[in-house]
């Protein structure tokens, strides 16, 4: 999402491995997690692009394949690249953990207390979700137990960037983007890491919402008139924030229009409705990217959807049995999407490049 400073993140690593030998607080676990996961069908094919159009051949090859190249975990979210280790961070919130992969050493944990630093049990997905790396290559995770959006800093200790809407602590920090152009960070807030989620008794605020902090700390809320907002994406000119909604009765795709500053300027549109096929297809939108042309890819009911810019279906890269989540351009050349997918992590080849290439 940003550039990695690597100096800066030369420091991370290590003081994210004192972490996992010095960590305070045991996090709260629903079963084992192994040191590396546990890869009885690394590489196997998980599933293939199905074109809805010929503008689909110029982003994925005919013999493209989805490859599995971590599995036997709950459920896998936030894929992140980092450039400056060529490797890729995902989150395990059942587990309260990051994981890291790299072609060299497959998948092993990276980070503890992801998520939730308290004691005891707090819910069944209390970890980190959403990933990101701010302009100066720290991680930046959005952490359903505590509640916030935090920064992990280079001596080991987690420093909140966003905590409360006007004195009320928020739901569950689900995904974030950063606003390169004036380092914005948006992010949602839907109530999945609560222990009883909307009807958790904890809850501080009445909806679910979409907020801005702006770099001086300032936190505004953009809109609360989705039920389930999830994950949010930038377009490659930063002037559209699309945002979806997990929501059964309401499975759609929005686009905010952003003014220069950064504001929401006028009335979303739908930029898809998924909410007939979620009927058919297992999955909810979820985690979505774009590329550098301005095309969208959004994990949805039945696996990775691609659209055009104007919102036209391009194609859809199976994933079924399994949910998708969420998805992260890599590689060098950023052109290899990343895709976390219930249990597993897998990677697709593609003839383009992710936004925000470094």
């Amino acid at each position: 999402m940003q550039t990695a400073d690597t100096n800066v993140f030369r420091l991370l690593v290590w003081s994210s491995a004192l972490l996992l030998t010095a960590c305070d607080v045991e996090p709260p676990r629903r079963e084992p997690a192994p040191t590396t996961a546990p890869s009885p069908t690394i590489g196997t094919v998980l599933g293939r692009p199905v074109a809805d159009g010929a503008a689909f051949d110029a982003l994925f090859a005919p013999d493209a394949r989805l490859e599995t190249i971590a599995t036997g975990f709950s459920w896998t979210e936030g894929p992140l690249w980092v450039p400056a280790q060529q490797a890729l961070l995902f989150s395990h919130a059942p587990t309260n953990e990051v994981w890291r992969w790299t072609a060299a050493t497959g998948a092993r944990r990276w980070l503890k207390a992801s998520g939730y630093t308290g004691a005891g049990t707090y819910s069944r997905e209390a970890g980190s979700n959403g990933l990101a790396l701010d302009a100066a290559g720290q991680l930046v995770l959005c952490q359903h137990g505590n509640r916030r959006v935090a920064v992990l800093r280079a001596d080991s200790t987690q420093q909140a960037l966003a905590a409360t809407y006007e004195g009320h602590r928020f739901n569950s920090p689900n995904d974030l983007v950063f606003r390169r152009a004036t380092g914005d960070l948006y992010f949602t807030d839907p109530p999945y890491g609560l222990p009883q989620q909307q009807a958790d008794s904890s809850r501080e605020l009445p909806f679910q919402g979409i907020f801005r902090r702006e770099p001086n700390g300032r936190v505004t809320l953009l809109t609360k008139e989705l039920s389930r907002p999830n994950g949010v994406a930038l377009s490659p000119d930063e002037r559209t924030l699309y945002v979806t909604n997990s929501d059964p009765a309401r499975a759609v795709v929005l686009a905010f229009p952003l003014t220069a500053a950064g504001d929401v300027a006028g009335t979303a549109r739908v930029f898809h409705d998924f909410t007939a096929l979620a009927q058919k297809a297992p999955g909810l939108p979820d985690g979505l990217k774009t590329d550098h042309t301005g095309n969208v890819y959004v994990c949805g009911p039945g696996g990775l959807h691609v659209f055009a810019p104007d919102g036209k279906h391009l194609g859809l890269v199976r994933t079924a049995p399994n949910l998708v989540s969420n998805c992260a351009w890599g590689d060098a050349d950023f052109g290899t999407l990343y895709i976390t997918a219930g249990g597993q992590v897998a990677r697709i080849r593609t003839r383009t490049h992710g936004a925000g290439r470094p």
